[in-house]
């Protein structure tokens, strides 16, 4: 993989991300997830600068290698399903958002595919 840019968490995200990927076992996901966060620095929920990428962060990005751009709210995995916009942060792109700032790219490998190259253009928090 491509060097990882720094990336900011949450402590209470980390905290509630750590007990979701003990939960989840050995699993390529909670694999995935767990090398995200064992780059991350802790930061307060309160202290974390509004263009960071936090859970429940609503974000607008764009595959540079398509030029498409979504917008999507990363969730918990069990809140995928109570509505359209959400990634589940155990998704290949949902771990990959998390913690980067408006601007940054990441490369993101994608099993039996390329790679993807993701780039930060907004960050909206939400509730």
């Amino acid at each position: 993989m491509a060097d990882m840019p720094a990336i900011l968490v949450a402590e209470e995200d980390f905290n509630r991300l750590s007990t979701l990927i003990e939960k989840q076992g050995d699993s390529d996901a909670a694999d995935g997830l767990d090398d995200e966060l064992s780059r991350a620095t802790l930061v307060p929920l309160a202290e974390m600068p509004a263009h960071v990428v936090t859970m429940n962060s609503r974000v607008r990005f764009q595959n540079e290698d398509s030029g498409k751009e979504q917008e999507l709210t990363l969730v918990y995995p069990h809140e995928v399903g109570t509505g359209e916009g959400k990634i589940s942060i155990l998704a290949p792109a949902g771990s990959a958002l998390l913690g980067l700032s408006v601007g940054e790219s990441i490369e993101w490998p994608i099993r039996g595919r390329n790679n993807i190259h993701l780039k930060i253009i907004n960050v909206a928090r939400e509730g």
